[in-house]
Protein backbone atom coordinates (compact mmCIF):
# COMPACT_ATOMS: atom_id res chain seq x y z
CA UNK A 1 0.00 0.00 0.00
CA UNK A 2 1.32 3.30 -1.22
CA UNK A 3 0.92 6.16 1.70
CA UNK A 4 -0.71 9.08 -0.21
CA UNK A 5 1.53 12.85 0.64
CA UNK A 6 -0.05 14.93 3.21
CA UNK A 7 -0.40 18.07 4.90
CA UNK A 8 1.87 17.50 8.08
CA UNK A 9 1.93 21.20 9.21
CA UNK A 10 0.38 24.54 8.45
CA UNK A 11 2.49 27.24 9.75
CA UNK A 12 2.51 31.34 9.44
CA UNK A 13 3.96 34.18 10.32
CA UNK A 14 1.67 37.58 10.34
CA UNK A 15 4.89 39.73 9.79
CA UNK A 16 8.29 39.76 8.12
CA UNK A 17 10.92 37.95 10.23
CA UNK A 18 8.13 36.85 13.06
CA UNK A 19 8.40 33.52 14.55
CA UNK A 20 6.32 30.84 12.69
CA UNK A 21 2.92 29.84 14.07
CA UNK A 22 1.39 26.72 13.69
CA UNK A 23 -2.22 26.80 12.86
CA UNK A 24 -4.86 23.77 13.05
CA UNK A 25 -6.57 25.27 10.08
CA UNK A 26 -5.40 27.74 7.42
CA UNK A 27 -8.40 29.69 5.39
CA UNK A 28 -6.74 29.89 1.75
CA UNK A 29 -7.78 32.84 -0.52
CA UNK A 30 -7.47 32.31 -4.17
CA UNK A 31 -4.37 34.93 -5.48
CA UNK A 32 -3.57 35.82 -2.17
CA UNK A 33 -2.25 32.65 -0.23
CA UNK A 34 -3.28 31.50 3.62
CA UNK A 35 -5.09 34.39 5.45
CA UNK A 36 -2.98 36.24 7.93
CA UNK A 37 0.48 35.18 6.58
CA UNK A 38 2.81 38.14 5.70
CA UNK A 39 3.02 37.50 2.06
CA UNK A 40 -1.18 37.19 1.98
CA UNK A 41 -0.66 40.13 3.29
CA UNK A 42 1.70 42.05 1.16
CA UNK A 43 4.09 42.54 3.89
CA UNK A 44 6.77 39.25 3.92
CA UNK A 45 10.34 40.20 3.24
CA UNK A 46 10.30 39.79 -0.46
CA UNK A 47 6.76 40.99 -1.13
CA UNK A 48 7.36 43.27 -3.62
CA UNK A 49 9.71 41.61 -5.71
CA UNK A 50 8.12 41.29 -8.82
CA UNK A 51 6.89 38.74 -10.72
CA UNK A 52 7.33 36.16 -8.07
CA UNK A 53 4.22 34.74 -6.89
CA UNK A 54 4.23 34.18 -2.95
CA UNK A 55 0.66 32.87 -1.65
CA UNK A 56 2.03 29.54 -0.30
CA UNK A 57 5.46 27.72 0.54
CA UNK A 58 5.81 24.05 0.77
CA UNK A 59 8.70 21.93 1.85
CA UNK A 60 8.85 18.39 2.28
CA UNK A 61 9.35 16.70 5.72
CA UNK A 62 12.05 14.45 4.25
CA UNK A 63 14.08 17.47 3.21
CA UNK A 64 14.17 19.03 6.52
CA UNK A 65 14.85 15.37 7.60
CA UNK A 66 17.82 14.71 5.03
CA UNK A 67 18.71 18.64 6.22
CA UNK A 68 18.74 17.59 9.54
CA UNK A 69 20.85 14.09 9.45
CA UNK A 70 23.79 16.38 6.51
CA UNK A 71 23.96 19.06 9.65
CA UNK A 72 24.41 15.94 12.22
CA UNK A 73 27.17 14.31 10.55
CA UNK A 74 28.94 17.75 11.02
CA UNK A 75 27.80 17.82 14.64
CA UNK A 76 25.57 21.17 14.08
CA UNK A 77 22.22 21.21 15.36
CA UNK A 78 19.02 20.50 13.51
CA UNK A 79 16.55 22.86 12.27
CA UNK A 80 12.94 22.54 13.24
CA UNK A 81 10.01 22.58 10.33
CA UNK A 82 9.20 26.35 11.25
CA UNK A 83 12.74 27.32 10.90
CA UNK A 84 12.40 25.95 7.47
CA UNK A 85 9.88 28.89 7.33
CA UNK A 86 7.27 27.13 4.99
CA UNK A 87 3.63 27.67 4.95
CA UNK A 88 3.37 23.77 4.99
CA UNK A 89 5.21 20.88 5.71
CA UNK A 90 4.39 17.87 3.21
CA UNK A 91 4.28 14.07 4.63
CA UNK A 92 5.12 11.44 2.37
CA UNK A 93 6.73 12.94 -0.62
CA UNK A 94 10.36 13.29 -1.43
CA UNK A 95 12.12 17.00 -2.05
CA UNK A 96 12.78 16.32 -5.49
CA UNK A 97 9.14 14.87 -6.09
CA UNK A 98 7.89 17.89 -4.47
CA UNK A 99 10.37 20.15 -6.86
CA UNK A 100 8.55 18.43 -9.63
CA UNK A 101 5.70 20.02 -8.92
CA UNK A 102 6.71 23.63 -9.82
CA UNK A 103 5.29 24.23 -13.34
CA UNK A 104 2.13 21.90 -12.76
CA UNK A 105 -1.15 21.78 -11.07
CA UNK A 106 -1.90 20.04 -7.93
CA UNK A 107 -4.36 20.14 -5.10
CA UNK A 108 -4.28 20.23 -1.61
CA UNK A 109 -7.31 18.50 -0.20
CA UNK A 110 -10.19 19.89 -2.26
CA UNK A 111 -7.78 22.94 -4.06
CA UNK A 112 -5.86 23.53 -6.76
CA UNK A 113 -3.03 25.36 -6.71
CA UNK A 114 -0.12 25.92 -9.50
CA UNK A 115 3.89 25.39 -8.30
CA UNK A 116 5.87 28.77 -9.49
CA UNK A 117 9.15 28.21 -8.62
CA UNK A 118 11.64 26.39 -6.29
CA UNK A 119 12.28 27.94 -3.15
CA UNK A 120 15.85 28.46 -2.91
CA UNK A 121 17.54 28.76 0.14
CA UNK A 122 18.66 32.35 0.64
CA UNK A 123 20.27 34.16 3.58
CA UNK A 124 16.92 35.45 5.27
CA UNK A 125 16.13 32.36 7.16
CA UNK A 126 20.10 32.16 8.00
CA UNK A 127 20.03 35.49 8.94
CA UNK A 128 17.12 35.30 11.07
CA UNK A 129 18.49 32.38 12.99
CA UNK A 130 22.18 33.09 13.14
CA UNK A 131 22.84 29.72 11.57
CA UNK A 132 25.15 30.64 8.03
CA UNK A 133 24.11 26.30 8.12
CA UNK A 134 20.96 27.12 6.84
CA UNK A 135 21.75 27.41 3.18
CA UNK A 136 24.01 24.28 2.80
CA UNK A 137 21.25 22.11 4.68
CA UNK A 138 18.56 23.03 2.46
CA UNK A 139 20.29 23.27 -0.82
CA UNK A 140 17.62 21.03 -3.79
CA UNK A 141 15.61 20.75 -0.54
CA UNK A 142 14.21 24.12 0.29
CA UNK A 143 10.54 23.32 -1.18
CA UNK A 144 8.94 25.29 -3.65
CA UNK A 145 5.93 28.01 -4.10
CA UNK A 146 2.73 28.27 -5.38
CA UNK A 147 -0.07 29.63 -6.68
CA UNK A 148 -3.70 29.75 -4.39
CA UNK A 149 -6.04 28.89 -6.98
CA UNK A 150 -9.12 28.51 -4.98
CA UNK A 151 -10.19 29.53 -2.22
CA UNK A 152 -11.23 27.50 1.32
CA UNK A 153 -9.53 25.52 4.20
CA UNK A 154 -7.16 23.07 4.33
CA UNK A 155 -6.08 21.15 7.24
CA UNK A 156 -3.13 18.68 8.77
CA UNK A 157 -4.11 15.17 7.10
CA UNK A 158 -5.25 16.91 4.11
CA UNK A 159 -3.79 14.56 1.03
CA UNK A 160 -1.98 16.11 -1.74
CA UNK A 161 -3.26 15.18 -5.22
CA UNK A 162 -2.20 15.19 -9.11
CA UNK A 163 -5.56 14.98 -10.58
CA UNK A 164 -8.89 16.64 -10.01
CA UNK A 165 -10.38 13.29 -9.93
CA UNK A 166 -8.64 12.54 -6.54
CA UNK A 167 -9.82 15.61 -5.13
CA UNK A 168 -11.03 14.93 -1.37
Amino acid sequence: MTVSPQIHSIQIASRAGESMMQLAQANIVAGKGIEGDRYALGIGAFSKTKPKIRHISLIALSGIEDANQQLLTKQYAVFSESDARRNLVISNISASELNDLVGKIFYLGSLAFRGTELCVPCQRPANLLKRPDFLHAFDNRGGIRAEALESGYLIPGDLLHFSKSERS
